[in-house]
């Protein structure tokens, strides 16, 4: 028997120092983590000890003989992880780690403020609060009255194990000296510099909720919106719960093929019965049990070995019940990717191996369509999205052993009364701090906020997460990117170089805040009206309901 890991990973890599025998990989020390759709385990080298079940905080890891049918494949997705002549020879037993020594003469706490409160914010509180010989005080800012980030607002209703995660992160607020502030914007409530006179360090794990426009002519016709916009709404993201969507066409197009476009496909075409089961938004669930959408296309410019979203995202939606169809002409592996992968891009080969074994034809009451080599030039509409024409790319080597999509003069017209861009998301800038427009990022060197014009790092100010890196991987990627950050800031503070001009508790000019016994507050109604009907919770949307919730709890203490 052999454990194996699911669809559900989230790459926390938390089970990676649970396993006695290192057969979990890739590790975040090895050069295939930052890029790698999931965690593998090697049935050759698994004990059959199960450390690494407990270990998950997603419950993404089963053995084999559980594994329900449509989970089995993943037993060989395992395996092939292995087989590939790039991923072999790894050690069999895992490195030491080395516990870190505090030595020298700094006696006070550090004192660190983290402005976020998403994956990234989190794990970087986990490595900070858990260091061993030496005292460090978090305090946590968010701008909104609920934590978790993108664990909440990003992550899609009907998978509800990955938000699972928060479990953690909500262990990591109940440490000895944590503090939570709620509902406090930096450049608003707060400025950038009352952080850096009271805290000796400040990391800045912001995320990205802005999204890449695509260039187009009719890109801001009406119909026209961002999947970031859609998923903010339907996850209930107070911002953007006054929203509309028609939804009385039959098809949408989403542009880009990532994780994110499957997910706004599924929850466009997903049966409103199943979804009443979720914590989506109420607002939501009444726009789409009225909805007429029929047919999601998923356009990607390359082809199906480039597809940006995981060959797990991918068997998720094909076990949904939906119709899922590929375009004939658009899936056969063009010649140029077979002479550009060599052996080492197998797990590719998989992937589109998959895709290429779905129908091409075939009538289904809602289907998806998954579009290759495609990019669109225009938006088009009198008044409204009617329609979007897309050209078709050959593909061309690049200098990277890679393909680059290059236009022809083959364009279609597709009418639909809706698009998606779905093509990235960005940060935004962050008053009082450098920002890079170009990426969507706080300029950094291993996670020390840079001055561009000096190149030099700006004194005790950090970045960790989305806003550091830009937006790629899943939950638990970010882990290793905060711990990363962590390591840094601690190595400033062992130098001396981390230096606070007040010591004044910045609680002082925050006297009503809430805190995290407000978001108790509210997690506890959310969930308690979640049972009522059999659902996780149902969550509050509108900022004002949500701050008189958490204004209860601190008139009660």
């Amino acid at each position: 028997m052999t454990y194996v890991i699911t669809q559900s990973c989230c790459n926390d890599a938390a089970c990676v120092p649970a396993c006695p025998v290192n057969c979990i990989h890739p590790t975040p020390d090895e050069p295939d983590y930052a890029t790698a759709e999931m965690l593998y385990i090697d049935p050759d080298s698994c004990i059959d000890c199960g450390a690494c079940v407990d270990a998950c905080p997603v419950n993404a890891i089963s053995a084999d003989y559980d594994l329900p049918d449509q989970l089995l494949r993943f037993t060989d997705l395992n395996a092939a992880y292995f087989r590939d002549p790039a991923h072999q020879g790894y050690p069999s037993s895992p490195p030491r780690s080395q516990a870190r020594r505090w030595d020298g003469d700094r006696t006070e706490p550090l004192r660190v403020a983290i402005v976020g409160s998403g994956p990234a914010a989190c794990y970087a509180a986990e490595e900070l609060l858990t260091q061993r010989g030496l005292t460090v005080e978090v305090d946590m800012f968010e701008r909104l009255m609920t934590p978790w980030g993108l664990v909440r607002f990003g992550v899609a209703p009907d998978h509800a194990t990955t938000k699972q995660a928060s479990d953690a992160f909500a262990r990591t607020m109940q440490r000895k000296n944590f503090r939570l502030f709620l509902g406090v914007e930096i450049g608003t409530h707060l400025t950038h510099d009352d952080l850096a006179g009271r805290y000796h360090a400040v990391i800045y794990a912001v995320g990205a909720m802005t999204d890449r426009r695509l260039g187009i002519p009719g890109e801001d016709l009406p119909g026209s919106h961002s999947a970031t916009e859609l998923v903010a709404w339907y996850n209930g993201h107070p911002d953007f719960a006054d929203r509309t969507f028609d939804f009385s066409g039959e098809r949408a197009v989403v542009i880009g093929n990532g994780n994110v476009a499957l997910d706004v496909a599924r929850i466009l075409l997903s049966d409103v019965e199943a979804l009443r089961r979720t914590d989506i938004a109420d607002h939501a669930l009444e726009a789409l049990s009225a909805s007429n959408v029929r047919e999601v296309l998923v356009v990607g410019r390359r082809g199906p070995a480039q597809a940006a979203f995981t060959t797990p995202e991918l068997w998720g939606l094909d076990d949904t019940g939906l119709g899922l169809r590929v375009s004939a002409d658009e899936v056969e592996l063009d010649p140029v990717t077979r002479a550009v992968m060599p052996d080492e891009h197998a797990m590719a080969m998989i992937k589109a191996a998959h895709i290429s074994a779905l129908p091409t034809e075939g009538p289904t009451d809602r289907t998806v369509i998954l579009r290759f080599l495609r990019s669109p030039v225009e938006i088009v509409g009198d008044g409204a999205v009617s329609g979007v024409r897309l050209v078709r790319n050959d593909l061309v080597p690049d200098d990277g052993r890679g393909v680059t999509a290059i236009a022809t003069d083959d364009v279609e017209l597709v009418e639909c009364g809706l698009v998606f861009r779905s093509v990235g998301y960005r940060g935004r800038r962050v008053e009082g701090l450098p920002f890079d427009d170009d990426r969507g990022t706080l300029p950094n060197l291993d996670g020390r906020v840079v001055d561009p014009d000096t190149a030099q790092p700006v004194p005790g100010v950090y970045t960790a997460g989305w806003i550091k890196r830009g937006p790629s991987g899943v939950i638990g990627t970010n882990k290793k990117d905060a711990v990363d950050t962590v390591r840094v800031l601690l190595d400033d503070w062992v130098a001396g170089t981390l230096r606070a001009d007040s010591a004044q508790d910045l609680a002082e000019l925050l006297p009503d805040n809430p805190g995290l016994a407000g978001w108790k507050a509210i997690d506890h109604y959310e969930r308690a009206a979640g049972r009522e009907q059999a659902r996780p919770r149902m969550k509050v949307v509108d900022h004002e309901a949500l701050r008189e919730l958490a204004a209860g709890a601190l008139s009660t203490t």
